[in-house]
């Protein structure tokens, strides 16, 4: 059995993920920062749900009492605006959840995970390209691939490997703040919103959580023990 953490497991992608892993039988850990909302996620599995600062050293440290097989750095978040217009609090704020959460995720993981280790990190298309009123957003998923990718040579020798998933928009409660960010900004119905937020999609339409679990799955995989430093895109051709 196979100990699994998932970061940031309290809601959306983050629940999704950890729901397929423990219905795969996998002992699944689970860590956010409310425990409400990680119970409801738990339900009535086995899961193990701890709390969690990921921008917090003590907080990440604390965490790794034990080693894990697969490590799902999921975490993050964002603020929508012009870089011009960007306050330092706000940039700070989504390049430590997004950005040095992950590093201190995975720096933790990577004193004792073991031999055909995976670590994953939750990116976005936002790490492939960037994007109008979300330049904070964008540079800190950018940074999570440079460090997947330095990560993924320093582990290889070690049979562990480091790869990202990047998603565009996901049928979440985080795209659905999305949504209603550009309804309150254009002065616009739901529906028009989602057709702008989906716009660049050639399929029109968002993701759904478990497409997004399918490419998680396959990387934490023993199939993809060559797959390595690779961003994995789930996003309708978009990328």
């Amino acid at each position: 059995m196979r100990q699994v953490l998932v970061t940031g497991g309290g809601s959306g992608i983050g629940r999704a993920i950890a729901q397929s892993f423990a219905a795969a039988g996998d002992q699944v850990t689970i860590a956010g920062r409310r425990m409400d909302a990680l119970e409801e996620t738990k339900g009535d599995s086995t899961m193990i749900c701890r709390t969690l600062d990921v921008t917090d050293e003590a907080s990440v440290a604390a965490l790794f009492d034990q080693p894990y097989d697969v490590v799902i750095a999921n975490a993050g978040g964002g603020a929508a605006g012009k870089v011009k217009d960007l306050s330092l609090d706000d940039w700070n704020r989504v390049i430590n959840v997004n950005l040095t959460g992950v590093f201190l995720t995975f720096r933790a993981a990577l004193q004792n995970i073991g031999e055909g280790g995976r670590l994953v990190a939750v990116a976005s298309t936002a790490s492939l390209q960037g994007g109008s009123n979300i330049g904070a957003y964008s540079a800190s998923k950018h940074g999570v691939l440079g460090l997947v990718r330095s990560i993924a040579v320093e582990v290889a020798k070690a049979g562990i490997t480091c790869n990202a998933v990047c998603p565009g928009f996901v049928d979440t409660p985080m795209a659905d703040d999305a949504v209603q960010g550009v309804m309150k900004r254009f002065d616009i119905p739901r529906e028009k919103a989602s057709a702008m937020i989906t716009a660049n999609n050639p399929m029109k339409r968002m993701i759904r959580p478990e497409e997004v679990v399918a490419a998680v799955t396959f990387l934490a995989s023993e199939g993809a023990s060559m797959v390595n430093g690779h961003a994995l895109a789930v996003s309708g051709g978009e990328i």
